[in-house]
């Protein structure tokens, strides 16, 4: 796997922070539908890998009704956050899905394009020990229709992400 752009794939913060760390990363661009009900099985789909191999980015919240410290678990596309799970790895009590809109305006990325790479306030990050199992996974390049394909000991190091089991 080497640097690969493609000329219709814009840079994102994502690819900035590959490219500053000098990673090597693929970039995967593919045509998004704007029906879809699931962004990352939609990407599974439409680059045929299989949905154990692509990540999705979801933030949580520590705190009371979506307040409070947000973080963030990398799960397969394929799984559910385990929120308990999440809330041990974080070394809380409990957790949250945040809101949206916070979310959004944590990251600086959409709903459905969110990467866990070049955010604009990084939070704590969880990747599920499953993208061990792989030697490339696949997270969002930062907007919808776009797919990092990357070692996860890259992602990992490049998010100061702990591992632990938080998908079910």
């Amino acid at each position: 796997m080497s640097k690969k752009k493609s000329a219709s794939a814009a840079s994102t913060p994502a690819t900035t922070v590959l490219d500053r760390a000098a990673v090597n990363y693929s970039l995967h661009p593919y045509t998004h539908d704007k029906a879809a009900e699931s962004f990352g099985l939609e990407a599974a789909e439409a680059l045929g890998v299989a949905p154990e191999r692509v990540f999705k980015t979801l933030l949580v919240a520590t705190g009371a009704s979506g307040a409070g410290a947000l973080a963030v678990g990398i799960v397969p596309v394929n799984r559910q956050l385990d929120l308990k799970a999440m809330a041990n790895a974080l070394g809380v009590k409990k957790v949250e899905m945040a809101d949206p809109a916070a979310a959004e305006r944590r990251t600086g990325y959409v709903l459905g394009g969110i990467s866990p790479l070049g955010q604009r306030n990084p939070s704590r990050t969880i990747l599920d020990a499953s993208a061990l199992d792989f030697a490339t996974v696949f997270v969002s390049g930062g907007h919808r229709g776009l797919d990092i394909e990357l070692a996860p000991r890259d992602l990992q190091r490049l998010t100061a992400a702990l591992i632990a089991p938080i998908g079910h």
